[in-house]
């Protein structure tokens, strides 16, 4: 097959070709038109707490705004449901959304990439830790992929994390929780890993921002 890509066209030899294009939302046949519910570029118009323009109809999940992700759709209905229970949640910081890809290696990001964050006008720390580094992937047999991070290099701010490699999707729920807790770049160098993980690699990657890293 022949694709397009920067460099110009480029013929590949493959076997198979999987085309993933999206998904679009189903909304037809459901009323949504006789009860005058807004509905802009095939999603729901909802607001913070997802009550639509008709008052007491509720929306969430891949039919409103936002990653159509499952734990995304999850954490909209809790809100959700808190807040129709009268309850004071927060809005969900949907800049603080991990994306998980499970391929081999597997694939897990959050927040800014290094050139949205230079974009934001951020002065970054960028720090990057390879798995071939890593004792735990060493004996483990999956040395592919790397732990990279970036910091605002003014306040110490955790402004994204990318990760490929094994267990990169389990090991991202430490970079949401931290930006959740507003942890500095420091806070997370000073934070005891435990030796020999995968993990560590987020410490390790931390301390290559700062100047600090020993174990490359």
């Amino acid at each position: 097959m022949t694709v397009k890509t920067a460099k110009g066209e480029q013929v590949i030899e493959c076997d198979v070709v999987l085309s993933a294009v999206g998904v679009t939302t189903n909304l037809e046949n459901i009323g949504i038109e006789e009860l005058g519910i807004k509905v802009e570029r095939g999603r729901l118009v909802v607001d913070d707490f997802y009550q639509t323009n008709v008052p007491g109809i509720y929306a969430i999940g891949d039919i409103v705004p936002g990653p159509a992700l499952a734990h995304v759709a999850s954490a909209e209905g809790i809100i959700c449901v808190e807040k129709i229970a009268g309850h004071h949640p927060e809005p969900l910081n949907y800049q603080n959304i991990p994306g998980c890809t499970y391929a081999s290696p597997e694939i897990a990001s959050v927040g800014y990439t290094e050139a949205e964050a230079k974009a934001k006008g951020y002065d970054v720390l960028v720090g990057k830790f390879p798995f071939s580094a890593s004792g735990k992937a060493s004996a483990a047999g999956v040395k592919d992929g790397f732990v990279k991070v970036i910091f605002d290099k003014k306040y110490g701010e955790w402004l994204g994390a990318h990760m490929i490699g094994a267990n990169v999707t389990e090991m991202i729920a430490e970079v949401v929780v931290a930006r959740k807790l507003e942890t500095t770049g420091h806070e997370i160098i000073k934070s005891v890993h435990p030796h020999p993980t995968m993990s560590e690699a987020i410490m390790e990657a931390a301390a290559a921002a700062y100047g600090e890293v020993i174990h490359l």
